[in-house]
Formats: C-alpha cells, structure tokens, sequence
C-alpha cells in the first residue's frame, strides 16, 4: 500500500463572494481539501497541514474532509466540513487548531489503515513505538529521539496497515516545553526529517511517564503487547474488529517492554542503548 499518492500544483480559484485560496492534499485514502479567505493564511496551513505530502486540487464535492480557516472580526474561525469546531485570536492559535481539527477528522474517517495513539520514530531502520494517550509525554520524547538521529513519524498516532507496518502520520509536533500553550514545531527545525515509507516495528515501549520516576522496563510478551495498542486507540473495536489480526501482525519480531520514565534526556539514552543491542 502507497503511503503517499501525489498529485498536481496548488490551485487558486475564485468564489462568486470573494477569494478563496485553497489547496488540496491527498492523504492515505482520502482527500481532504483546505481553504481559507487569506492567502496569508493559506501559506500557513500549507507549511503545517500533513506537509511532506504533495499538494493537489481537490474540489468541495470530491473531498473527504474539508477544513476552511476564515478571517473574521475576532480574529479566526475553523471549521470541519461546514461545522465551526474552533476560533484563535491569531494565526499561531488558528494553525494549532487546523492542525487539531484534522487530526480527528482524519482519524475518524480512515478506511483502511487503523491508528494507535503513540509517539513513533525510525532508528536503525525500524520502528520505535511509544503507546501514550494526551499529555503522556509522546512529543517531548520524539524530539528528543529526533535530535539524536531518528527520523520522525508521528507524535501522535503510528498508522497500521494490514500487513502491520507502521505508517507516518506527518503531522508538526505539538510541543509545550514548559508553556501553557502548544506550539507547532516541524522536524525540520530539530535537523531531522520526516519518514514516509512504512516500516516494520522492532520496539513497543509502553512506558509512563512520571516527573519523579527513573528509567525502569520490563519485557512482556507480543499478546501483551497487541493489549496495549488496542487500549490506545482511537477506534471503536465494535466498528473496527479487524485491528486485534493488524495489531497481531504489526508486533510480530518486535521487542515489547512497558515501565515508566522520568527526564526525557534519561529516556532518550536509555531508548538508544536499547535498540543498539
């Protein structure tokens, strides 16, 4: 299975009451098409929205999930196929909630690949799952991992296809490092890239995080582990009861370990000398 389907060049077309710019993205199998009244904003949205895929014209009638971005008297409104699900009082909040918005339109609608709620990255070749659900940590540990040499798949959600292997889901990363607000961080800023082609995962960490704990794992067993992935994801088991057979074959070879962490420097020498073994 492709991960990545590319298409044309930007389109920019003219609504009858005024300028749209807007731009399409062709994402696992769906299409999503993006638009806004600014193209300020559009320019955006093009840097954070999925953006190592190519980007395409997906007219309103053919899309999966439209996300717009509008300027108004307060600043900007955001809306998932014609249903406000946000407003920011500047472009930094606006983008942050495009990014949000996405993520659970996107989820929700996927056909054939199933999420996991996980940090995920690329070390010697492999996956590297991190299971978590919000606010366990997964983004600080991935750019952590990202400035030590892995290469970035999601901190948010790792992607199973049938076969088991881990898609990315290349989205920025939400980071707050000590701030009441998330900022979009891309990997690129961190001298990392994002990987794209799917991979086969060597290593599950289920690990929690805890500001007073130390590195401390054990191993358990790959039955154990598909227990872990299916109590972080997003999908309903009773809409989804293929994911116990994708989630079976996804841990096959893959070392599986759960315990807690504390300082994310500490977990990221731990995870290196782990998969260096």
């Amino acid at each position: 299975m492709a991960a990545i389907f590319i298409c044309g060049s930007i389109n920019l077309v003219t609504m009858t009451a005024s300028r749209t710019f807007d731009f399409g993205i062709r994402a696992f199998d769906l299409k999503i098409r993006v638009a806004s009244n600014s193209e300020k904003v559009r320019y955006t949205l093009e840097r954070f929205l999925l953006p190592p895929f190519m980007r395409c014209d997906v007219p309103d009638a053919a899309a999966d999930v439209v996300v717009k971005v509008w300027t108004a008297a307060a600043g900007f409104e955001i809306s998932v196929d014609n249903v406000k699900v946000a407003s920011g009082e500047s472009l930094a909040d606006a983008a942050l909630a495009a990014v949000k918005a996405l993520d659970d339109a996107l989820i929700r609608k996927l056909r054939v690949l199933r999420a996991v709620h996980a940090g995920a990255v690329v070390l010697h070749g492999r996956a590297l799952l991190v299971p978590g659900l919000s606010h366990a940590g997964k983004s600080s540990l991935v750019a952590e991992l990202l400035r030590r040499g892995a290469a970035h798949l999601s901190d948010e959600y790792a992607l199973i296809d049938q076969d088991g292997r881990v898609h990315a889901y290349p989205r920025p990363l939400l980071l707050r490092d000590g701030r009441p607000r998330q900022t979009l961080l891309l990997p690129g800023e961190l001298k990392a890239s994002f990987a794209l082609e799917p991979m086969r995962i060597g290593w599950i960490l289920g690990v929690e995080y805890d500001p007073g704990a130390f590195w401390k794992i054990s191993r358990i067993s790959q039955s154990e582990a598909v227990m872990l992935l299916l109590s972080n994801t997003p999908h309903e088991m009773g809409q989804s009861p293929e994911m116990v057979d994708l989630f079976t074959r996804c841990v096959v070879g893959a070392e599986c370990y759960t315990g807690t962490r504390g300082d994310v420097v500490e977990a990221a020498d731990r995870i290196l000398e782990l998969v260096t073994k």
